[in-house]
C-alpha cells in the first residue's frame, strides 16, 4: 500500500513537471513575443498567458478537455471558441485571456498533448520488451492511462493529421513528427523473428493502427467512447492476429 502511494505521488509529480515545462517554454516564448524555427524560418506570435498555469488543476482540466473535444470533432476551422466556453462551463473574457486567439489556444492544446502523451508512453513502456505484440499492447494502455484523464486527446492527434488550415499547420509544423517518430522507435525493437515467414510486417501494423483508429472514432461518433472497452476491444484484434502470424 505504501509502495502503491508511493508511485502515485511520483506520477502526479511527473505531470505536475510537464505542466511547469510548458509554463516554462510559453514564458520565454512570450518574453520575446515572437520566435523563428531553424527548418521553416517562420516567425510566429504566442498569444498566452503562462498564468494559466497558476489556476486550479481542474479548471486547467475543464479547458484543456474542452478544447480537445471541439478541436477533435470539429477540425481547426470549424471550431467554435463559444462552442468551448459552453463546453468548459467559463465565459469568454476568461478564455481569452489566457489564450489571446484560436490560434494560441490550437498551438497550446497540440504541445501539451505531445508532451502529455510522451510521458506516459516513457512510463507506461517497457525498454526491455521485445515481443511485437506486447509493445503494442504497451502502447495503447499507456494511451489509456492518457485516456482516462484527457478523453479527447488520441481523437484529437488523430483527427488533427487530416487539418488543412495552413495556419493551424505552420503552428504544429515542428511537433507533429514526435509522435508517430517516438512509436516508430519503440517498435523497433520488435523481435520479427517470432512471426510466420510469409507475415508483412509492415502491412500488420498499418491495419492494426487503421483498426484501432476506426474503432475509436466509430465510438466517438456514436457517442459511447470508453477508455477502457476501447482498450479491451483493441486488444482483441491484437490477441486474434497474434494467433494468426505467430509461429
Amino acid at each position: 500500500m505504501v509502495a502503491s502511494k508511493k508511485v502515485s505521488t511520483s506520477f502526479a509529480k511527473m505531470i505536475e513537471d510537464v505542466r511547469r515545462l510548458c509554463y516554462i517554454y510559453f514564458r520565454l516564448m512570450k518574453s520575446t513575443g515572437t520566435f523563428t524555427r531553424h527548418r521553416t524560418k517562420v516567425q510566429v506570435h504566442i498569444f498566452m498567458n503562462e498564468k494559466f498555469f497558476d489556476l486550479k488543476k481542474e479548471k486547467q482540466d475543464r479547458m484543456i478537455n474542452a478544447s480537445l473535444k471541439v478541436f477533435a470533432m470539429n477540425g481547426y476551422e470549424h471550431a467554435s471558441t463559444d462552442d468551448i466556453v459552453k463546453e468548459a462551463a467559463i465565459s469568454k473574457g476568461l478564455l481569452f485571456h489566457y489564450f489571446i486567439s484560436k490560434l494560441g489556444l490550437y498551438s497550446f492544446i497540440y504541445d501539451y498533448s505531445v508532451r502529455y502523451i510522451m510521458l506516459e508512453l516513457s512510463t507506461g513502456v517497457s525498454p526491455k520488451e521485445t515481443d511485437y505484440f506486447k509493445l503494442l499492447d504497451q502502447i495503447k494502455f499507456a494511451q489509456l492511462q492518457v485516456m482516462k484523464n484527457y478523453p479527447y486527446m488520441l481523437q484529437f492527434i488523430n483527427s488533427s493529421n487530416d487539418e488543412i488550415v495552413s495556419e493551424a499547420l505552420v503552428e504544429t509544423e515542428d511537433k507533429r513528427s514526435v509522435l508517430p517518430g517516438q512509436y516508430a522507435q519503440i517498435m523497433e525493437r520488435a523481435d520479427l523473428g517470432r512471426f510466420k515467414k510469409d507475415t508483412d510486417v509492415k502491412m500488420l501494423t498499418k491495419m492494426l493502427e487503421f483498426t484501432a483508429d476506426g474503432l475509436m472514432r466509430e465510438q466517438f461518433m456514436n457517442g459511447s467512447f470508453q477508455p477502457e472497452i476501447y482498450y479491451k476491444e483493441t486488444r482483441q484484434y491484437f490477441d486474434m492476429m497474434k494467433t494468426l502470424c505467430y509461429k
